[in-house]
């Protein structure tokens, strides 16, 4: 196997993991084995732009109200509008959007 195949199928295997999750407890205690805390805090940050960024928040509010760097900011805005429409796909199913 290529190396990239290998990346692919362990991959594969964590989103395998993160779907056979059935509650948010669940979830979260996952999340906090997997994750260090700031890991973790950066991932809750940039789905909180994410949201902010739907509502047309503006940069300057989101990084006031967040304390996330306007680079953070930019790169998450980035991938709402140009990324694998997975931001999208939550927010439609939780009525976000």
């Amino acid at each position: 196997m290529k190396r990239d195949q290998i990346e692919t199928v362990h991959e594969d295997d964590l989103f395998d993991a993160i779907l056979a999750l059935k509650t948010p407890d669940e979830t979260r205690n996952f999340f906090y084995d997997l994750c260090t805390p700031a890991e973790l805090e950066g991932l809750i940050d940039r789905w909180r732009v994410a949201q902010m960024l739907i509502q047309k928040t503006p940069y300057r509010k989101i990084a006031e109200e967040t304390k996330v760097s306007t680079a953070t900011i930019v790169r998450v805005a980035r991938f709402l509008n140009n990324g694998f429409d997975g931001y999208k796909t939550i927010m439609h199913r939780q009525g976000k959007l």
